[in-house]
């Protein structure tokens, strides 16, 4: 089966072929932070419309590369949320369009359910049950996977994920856009140990998450010393430190409890280069394995959206979302919790 992912939930637009027996064929991604960095941040204006723009060379080119036709696709998988109306409007029409005029099924996958998979792009994969740490954008959450479309939520955060605090954090360190990855660009420099910054709810006894305190510590400490380029690596290194052992140590938490050995990273923050070293390591020592997305694969992609949803469509026998249709609808909001999954019994 040969499907066309389509993802557009927020700044990137990605499409993807991805094929049942031979696997991805081939992928495009258009990155909008060009255009979103005069202004500090995504304009969901601008984005809808740029992805108007972008979807239909970036599906043109993809099947050229692949050396397939549109009348080879046997599926259409498009990100229905959550994410930006607009921009989810624009992806979500595009790929019901197709998906009536081919007469081919359309199914809407979660985004974050499409993060939490792309590590099965990758070799070695792992195999059902994992615990998943989803850290992507406004989310940081702690996934038991059971199977496809069988998750159960661990833990989550109860105010600024991961993602939202390095912005925030980089903003008030004066930072460019996007946020996360200049921070960690910049705490390269750093020196360890100059500053000390909380660990928000490390001993809480659950699997939460809290990050809006690390804002704050991080305001004090701009506050109280001199801006020099120093004290700023110093600050970014600090903070960075104090997110990857929360995560770190959580994830570990999650694996004890669930008795399960595997463990997928995946999101934005997941190709943070500190996360990914310091876990490895203490995984490592107890005997943990860790799968992560390949770095072009953690941030928004289409190749994710096409590999969910062939593995829905191989593995879900009655699904009415995947029949062709004209009408349509997105999700802005959307728990990954909610997901729900019959299988033929």
């Amino acid at each position: 089966m040969l499907v066309l992912g389509i993802e557009t939930s927020c700044d990137e637009t990605g499409i993807a072929l991805f094929d049942t027996q031979e696997g991805l064929l081939s992928h495009a991604l258009h990155s909008q932070i060009a255009m979103h960095n005069e202004y500090g941040g995504v304009v969901p204006e601008l984005a809808s419309r740029d992805h108007i723009r972008r979807i239909l060379p970036l599906i043109q080119q993809t099947l050229f590369s692949a050396n397939r036709s549109l009348n080879q696709i046997n599926a259409i998988a498009y990100t229905q949320g959550p994410g930006l109306a607009g921009a989810l409007l624009v992806g979500a029409s595009v790929g019901s369009a197709l998906s009536y005029a081919l007469n081919i099924p359309a199914i809407g996958i979660h985004h974050l359910e499409g993060h939490l998979l792309s590590p099965l792009l990758s070799t070695p994969a792992p195999t059902f049950p994992f615990v998943a740490l989803l850290v992507s954008g406004g989310h940081t959450q702690l996934m038991r996977v059971n199977s496809i479309g069988q998750y159960e939520l661990l833990g989550e955060t109860v105010d600024d994920a991961a993602g939202e605090a390095f912005d925030k954090t980089a903003k008030l360190l004066g930072l460019g856009y996007p946020g996360g990855a200049a921070l960690s660009k910049l705490a390269q420099q750093g020196q360890s140990g100059r500053f000390k910054l909380p660990r928000p709810m490390l001993n809480s006894g659950n699997l939460n998450f809290s990050f809006s305190g690390l804002k704050t510590a991080v305001l004090t400490l701009t506050n109280k010393h001199q801006s020099t380029p120093q004290t700023l690596a110093d600050i970014a290194l600090a903070f960075q430190e104090a997110i990857v052992e929360v995560l770190i140590e959580k994830s570990l938490s999650a694996l004890s409890q669930t008795n399960l050995k595997q463990l997928v990273v995946a999101g934005g923050v997941g190709a943070n280069d500190q996360l990914r070293k310091k876990l490895s390591l203490k995984a490592n020592k107890a005997g943990i394995t860790v799968f992560y997305p390949e770095l072009e694969f953690c941030t928004d992609n289409g190749a994710m959206i096409a590999l969910a949803g062939a593995l829905r469509l191989q593995a879900e026998h009655n699904n009415k979302l995947s029949q062709p249709t004209r009408s349509f609808t997105v999700r802005p909001r959307w728990n990954l919790a909610e997901l729900t999954f019959t299988h033929d019994r």
